[in-house]
């Protein structure tokens, strides 16, 4: 069946083992987007049913309190939480360091009174309305994080309506391309008040393309501005895009050959979409039916699994593991069979290029950020360090998060930041087990068996004086098992202090750090754990 349906999707010219390749899998609970980059999987989104995805969108919220030590304010923008607002992220017009602001020619630059964290009690008062764009998403138990740096994005501009703010993103690195996009700048009709980001995928885009995009970001803000008008706070007055709108804008570029969609409806929004912002893009989009699921006929569905494994293998035969926690992420780096070279020093450099390749294909992989420490095998020279540093920046250029990488130091860890915007994917599709509760792990038998022995013997200490008889002891059958081998003769001696029997059952449907002692002539629970 995999190779009936793979065969079909050649004879319409499409590969998706060939460059690159966007994949949507479309359900009625579940929508799931993945990036194929010559059949290998680069990037994974989900979206569910009931989701509420806020980053992005812009609210028209009232400051409900001031907390001048943490220079903060908190706002009440409708939801559960209130959203957190820090008092730079409430200066306006604060610049994004990963832009290079440019000043147009023909608008003289303003002089405005500099605004620091002081004034800002003052300019948003206790119960003043303030609008507001959610930067990030609530993650675990803290709310929203929120900026008045409001910006709306399209397809090849971002449009900043209560800044200046004209910028190129930095990384168009060609000098030629960014002139001509600087010329391109000063030819757009941005209104006064307003300002212009140009995208990445901004380059080598004709000029009609910037002044549709223009266009429908104009209408897009005008529309903004009548919901914040005429409704009170809070409410949200832009809503972020779903994954497939969000897709075919931020995705559909040049680069992408072909997307191939398992729903009719869903390629007709991906289509509708496209030809708004580009109608070469709508040829690429392909529907493809079929009984048998796209991600597993394309072979999509086993690297997903693989790939959020805690331990991942490298080509080389080393692998990585990968812990996440709340506030930092710890990858170790091992050889593990990798043994191809006799030089051992090249064998652990070619298996650090490796995982510095992996863990930066991981980063977008599985949605992961915040502080992130590598732990690299031992390298003796700084060349090798260097190389595995150079191949770490070169692999995060294709990540649209901000990274901020350290060199690797002296004892082979390197450590980075990378921008979290929502919950990462584990945190999507996982909860923490009920029968661990998130550790990860369980008491031994050895170890319960010493705790229910010491809470026995303080029940059959206390029970003495009231001449108590049998007691039953419900626990485990892994524990019961230890009860019967191993430290059977400790319970004989804790029996001979009792003047009954000790009568011990096992349930196995009993959690194994769960246990209960009973009077057996009244059933009354005696302790539990």
């Amino acid at each position: 069946m995999l190779k009936k349906i793979k065969r079909a999707l050649r004879l319409s010219g499409i590969d998706p083992l060939q460059g690159n390749t966007i994949v949507i899998n479309a359900e009625k609970l579940e929508r799931r987007v993945a990036l194929l980059e010559d059949g290998i999987l680069e990037e994974y989104d989900i979206e569910r049913e009931g989701d509420n995805n806020i980053v992005g969108s812009i609210f028209k919220g009232r400051v409900k309190n001031i907390e001048p030590g943490l220079k903060a304010m908190f706002v009440d923008i409708g939801m559960e939480k209130n959203a957190f607002l820090h008092f730079w992220d409430a200066i306006p017009a604060a610049l994004d360091n990963s832009l290079e602001e440019i000043q147009r020619h023909g608008r003289p630059k303003r002089r405005k009174k500099q605004i620091t964290s002081k004034d800002i009690p003052k300019i948003y008062p206790v119960g003043s309305e303030i609008v507001i764009q959610v930067s990030k998403g609530p993650i675990g138990n803290k709310g929203p994080r929120v900026t008045t740096n409001v910006s709306l994005p399209g397809r090849y501009l971002v449009l900043t309506p209560y800044s200046e703010q004209f910028g190129i993103s930095r990384k168009v690195d060609d000098p030629k391309e960014r002139k001509r996009l600087r010329e391109i700048m000063e030819k757009l009709n941005v209104p006064e008040g307003m300002g212009i980001i140009m995208r990445t995928v901004a380059q080598n885009q004709r000029y009609r393309h910037f002044v549709r995009d223009l266009a429908m970001l104009l209408e897009e803000w005008g529309e903004v501005e009548d919901l914040r008008n005429n409704t009170p706070a809070p409410v949200c007055i832009f809503k972020e895009p779903g994954l497939i709108e969000r897709t075919a804008r931020d995705f559909l570029t040049e680069e992408i050959d072909n997307v191939i969609c398992d729903d009719l409806e869903t390629t007709e929004e991906m289509r509708a979409i496209a030809e708004r912002i580009s109608r070469r893009a709508k040829n690429r989009i392909h529907y493809h039916p079929g009984p048998q699921p796209l991600f597993e006929a394309t072979g999509l569905q086993k690297q997903i699994d693989e790939a959020f494994l805690r331990q991942v293998w490298l080509p080389c035969g080393g692998y990585i593991v990968i812990d996440e926690t709340e506030a930092l992420i710890a990858i170790d780096v091992n050889t593990g069979r990798n043994r191809g070279s006799k030089d051992v020093e090249r064998m652990i450099l070619e298996t650090n290029v490796e995982a510095a390749e992996e863990v930066a294909r991981q980063f977008r992989l599985r949605n992961i950020g915040g502080l992130v420490v590598v732990d690299f095998i031992d390298m003796r020279h700084r060349r090798d360090q260097q190389a595995v540093f150079r191949a770490m920046k070169e692999r995060l250029k294709r990540d649209k998060a901000k990274t901020q990488v350290l060199q690797i130091s002296s004892v082979g860890l390197m450590e980075m930041t990378r921008q979290r915007l929502n919950e990462s994917i584990r945190e999507t599709i996982l909860e923490p087990c009920p029968y661990c509760q998130g550790r990860g792990k369980v008491k031994t038998t050895l170890t319960m068996s010493v705790e229910i022995q010491r809470v026995l013997s303080g029940v059959i200490h206390k029970q003495k004086q009231e001449e108590v008889g049998d007691i039953i002891v419900v626990v485990n059958s892994d524990v019961l098992n230890r009860f019967k081998s191993e430290d059977s003769h400790l319970l004989v001696e804790l029996e001979r202090s009792h003047t009954g029997r000790l009568i011990f059952r096992s349930d196995p449907a009993l959690h194994r750090e769960r246990y209960a002692i009973i009077d057996a002539q009244t059933e009354k629970p005696l302790a539990e754990g």
